[in-house]
């Protein structure tokens, strides 16, 4: 890595790059670093062709409490700074679309993102896993959706990425109330794949699930990750017809004649570790 950061920790090991929430606030809380930061190495990281999993975690006994409120109210505090009401407006605006880009990026990275939670995970917390491909949490994991109770709406991605996941029910639900929920509740609502006795298991569990997906093809599994997002929102025949359009472009990679000759041979494929990312 080029660039060292406050808010984040990277470490990469065999295609699985592992990145730990730092804070600097109590609970690995969201301040101006994380907002900051998040963005430009997602960036940096999704331009690595090396990476082949992402696994997001928190440091300390929480994965993040959220926003930290008061070190970001310089930026989001709506109180008189004598700009015209208009201009005020625009200025936070902007700077709710600029704290929504780094999710976007995790969402639209070609490489699988993996969210291991423990501890507390709240309001920006949810957000952020919600743009996570798959999320596991320990059996201490406690989260909550809780804008509402500080007087303003989920405004950073979590209202666009969790229906998909969890349905419109379940997140009107949280949304709207606002309430703490425990892990047996993440997972039966389908917010959490899984959940594991302790931190220390689910992040064992966490870097086994990355290494399993970082062992397979890059164009494959990132292939996967394409098609599904780009089929939210869009009809059956569209997904088929870009589905299509895309593997007939991976039937000519390296990677698949040595999966189809592996097949015939009756022995374990050689996929290069070192190819380029599908796109």
């Amino acid at each position: 890595m080029n660039t060292t950061y406050q808010s984040l920790s990277l470490s990469l090991s065999d295609g699985v790059m592992t990145i730990t929430l730092l804070g600097p606030g109590k609970g690995n809380a969201m301040g101006p670093e994380f907002w900051d930061e998040l963005p430009k190495a997602m960036d940096e990281i999704t331009a690595m062709s090396g990476v082949r999993c992402l696994v997001f975690r928190g440091s300390g006994e929480h994965f993040s409490y959220g926003l930290d409120v008061a070190r970001m109210l310089p930026r989001i505090g709506a109180m008189a700074s004598g700009n015209p009401l208009a201009a005020e407006r625009r200025r936070l605006m902007a700077q709710i679309r600029f704290m929504q880009s780094g999710f976007v990026k995790m969402h639209q990275s070609p490489i699988p993102v993996i969210a291991a939670i423990h501890g507390w995970c709240i309001g920006g917390g949810v957000n952020m896993i919600a743009a996570a491909d798959i999320r596991l949490c320990s059996a201490d994991a406690k989260f909550s959706l809780r804008e509402a109770r500080l007087a303003i709406t989920p405004d950073i991605g979590g209202l666009q990425f969790l229906p998909h996941i969890i349905g419109q029910g379940y997140t009107r639900e949280l949304a709207l109330t606002a309430r703490d929920f425990d892990a047996p509740f993440a997972e039966k609502i389908g917010l959490v794949n899984h959940v594991y006795d302790d931190p220390g298991a689910l992040f064992n569990a966490a870097d086994q699930m990355a290494r399993q997906i970082a062992d397979l093809p890059a164009s494959a599994v990132q292939g996967a990750k394409e098609v599904l997002n780009y089929g939210i929102g869009k009809d059956l025949e569209a997904g088929m017809q870009y589905v299509a359009v895309w593997n007939s472009s991976q039937m000519q990679s390296a990677d698949f004649s040595e999966a189809m000759q592996a097949t015939v041979e009756k022995r374990k494929a050689a996929f290069n570790k070192k190819s380029e990312r599908g796109y």
